[in-house]
């Protein structure tokens, strides 16, 4: 077993890992491992936070088609979801917080693509080609749910569809037998959707508008939360631009970038 070391500001701190190991059981099947898990760990958060290319991994962490082996693995399996719910439950506990969220925040972020890829269009009003992040906050800024989509698809649809995720991913938790989840702030471009999440999910969507007349830059009550989270998300190079071929590995990338932040909130 190598010694756990910290080379990179990535790095998990052991605390950490002991945090999240249960996550990233060991297979019993097969050879046996030359790598350790928190090795692999490592080099994807190197991924995420750098922005670098999987090939041009440093020579320190494990190979990269090894790395890029087990990414694929555990984005299929959809756990990066699961961890990253896991660890907001533990840092709202840890903020004397219930473990689940009963107001949110609704937001949606352009950003260009690179090279292809699947779901691209065009953002008519931002003048952005490529896809939209559509993004659930909880009050403290933490993520709850991510849904990517082609860029030219209006607010309003991807509205609907992030809810839509997250009304089915509460309806399979095992921690709701019932849903505190009650208000959800967002901005003008959802009008169309406040009849439809009180009648199909019992949600208050609450339009936070601009003042009337305003101009330039203006801090709004709770739509700043998302902003907050969406500026987390700039200091993720590999979120910066969106250089996934697929939407599930876009979504994966903005989950580990939530999980690199609430795990350094859920071990305090």
């Amino acid at each position: 077993m190598a010694k756990f070391t910290q080379t990179y500001p990535t790095d998990l701190k052991y605390t950490e890992w002991q945090q999240i190991e249960q996550f990233f059981p060991a297979s019993q099947r097969g050879r046996p491992r030359k790598w350790e898990r928190w090795l692999i760990v490592n080099a994807i958060f190197y991924v995420t936070r750098t922005g670098c290319q999987w090939r041009m991994l440093p020579t320190n962490l494990p190979p990269w088609q090894t790395v890029y082996g087990y990414y694929r693995r555990w984005t299929q399996a959809g756990l990066w979801a699961r961890l990253n719910a896991a660890l907001v439950r533990l840092a709202r506990t840890r903020q004397g917080r219930a473990p689940e969220f009963s107001a949110g925040v609704l937001d949606s972020q352009s950003v260009k693509t690179s090279e292809g890829g699947e779901a691209r269009g065009v953002d008519v009003y931002k003048q952005t080609s490529g896809r939209k992040r559509h993004i659930v906050v909880d009050t403290l800024g933490l993520l709850w749910m991510v849904v990517v989509h082609r860029a030219s698809v209006q607010d309003a649809a991807g509205g609907q569809w992030v809810l839509q995720a997250l009304f089915d991913r509460i309806k399979r938790s095992v921690h709701n037998r019932w849903c505190r989840l009650k208000l959800i702030w967002v901005d003008g471009a959802y009008t169309p959707l406040i009849e439809t999440a009180r009648r199909q999910f019992g949600w208050r969507l609450e339009v936070v508008a601009r003042p009337p007349g305003a101009r330039g830059f203006r801090v709004l009550p709770h739509r700043w939360v998302v902003e907050r989270t969406f500026g987390w998300f700039g200091r993720y190079r590999r979120l910066a631009r969106d250089y996934e071929h697929t939407i599930a590995a876009s979504e994966a990338m903005a989950y580990l970038a939530s999980i690199r932040r609430t795990l350094k909130l859920a071990v305090k």
